[in-house]
């Protein structure tokens, strides 16, 4: 039994540090902004996100199998893949990490739903009317609307992070599609497709100013791709896996948080008090979509 409460305490600890390296992915693209656009980014993360996905599959035993269907929907994810990247990529260089991490991450799952509701999938009742009601104003929170400068709310920075929130939450729902193959292995299917793609039609290796690429470009190169792709992933869905998809779920509360702190450690970003306000607002929304229990109770 002890060993059984030691293991779970350690798998927690794990989706922790999963949680903060998605966080903490917001500062590695701000970084990487400085050296490299956002195809030769996503050409790095995901090439060697994929290579280093071959070993982990292979020794946890799953197999490379993928029907024709799983691979045709991989392709479709790819292409909205990138285009998630670009935008991300492009907010956070031109905006900041904290509110792109905050904003982008808690628009997600409110997103997720509002699609699957207008698809007819997800019922819109009293609760979740309310929900959506205080996620738009934790939003609007983040974004300083009292302000009333339009100007300063529709900057371009603003609108590629909603962007962003809107390809990834149809990348969600696509991604939910594929149910004849384990997510990891459609995951490494995904990544390897992703830089084959962007690598033929979007990246010229030959133009990239290798000479310019220091040790602080490679550090970052390496958390994006090892940590809070190849590690993350990987820690996610094995926590689904042991503890259930409910459970793993209320960890992911941890990442707008991590991005915003971390973004104040390495950037030197200010942390704006709205923007954690709205935060919690949003994640109060996500809450009480998804019916997640941040605590719960303990049977005797």
């Amino acid at each position: 039994m002890n060993q059984k409460i030691g293991d779970k305490n350690l798998f927690y600890l794990l989706l922790f540090l999963a949680m903060v390296a998605w966080g903490g992915s917001w500062v590695n693209v701000k970084v990487l902004s400085g050296y490299i656009d956002a195809f030769e980014m996503i050409f790095f993360r995901f090439g060697i996100t994929a290579i280093t996905m071959i070993p982990l599959i292979w020794k946890m035993g799953y197999s490379f199998k993928i029907d024709k269907k799983s691979l045709g929907l991989a392709f479709l994810v790819a292409v909205i893949l990138i285009l998630y990247n670009r935008y991300y990529f492009l907010g956070t260089k031109l905006g900041t990490a904290s509110l792109g991490g905050a904003m982008v991450t808690t628009l997600i799952p409110i997103l997720t739903f509002v699609i699957l509701a207008i698809l007819g999938v997800r019922r819109v009742g009293v609760r979740e009317g309310i929900a959506l009601c205080l996620g738009a104003v934790g939003v609007l929170t983040m974004l300083h609307v009292w302000r009333f400068d339009w100007e300063k709310i529709a900057v371009i920075h603003n609108l590629y992070f909603l962007l962003a929130a809107i390809l990834w939450a149809l990348l969600t729902i696509l991604s939910a599609k594929s149910t004849r193959v384990s997510p990891l292995v459609f995951t490494f299917y995904l990544y390897g497709i992703t830089t084959i793609l962007d690598g033929l039609f979007w990246v010229e290796l030959g133009t990239i100013s290798w000479e310019r690429l220091d040790a602080i470009f490679w550090l970052n190169i390496a958390l994006i791709s090892l940590a809070a792709s190849t590690f993350a992933n990987t820690i996610y869905f094995l926590g689904i896996e042991k503890l259930g998809a409910a459970e793993v779920s209320s960890f992911v509360f941890f990442v707008p948080f991590s991005a915003i702190l971390l973004s104040a450690i390495f950037l030197g970003e200010e942390i704006d008090l709205f923007i954690v306000l709205g935060t919690i607002l949003t994640l109060g929304a996500v809450k009480i979509l998804n019916n997640i229990r941040l605590f719960r109770r303990k049977h005797a």
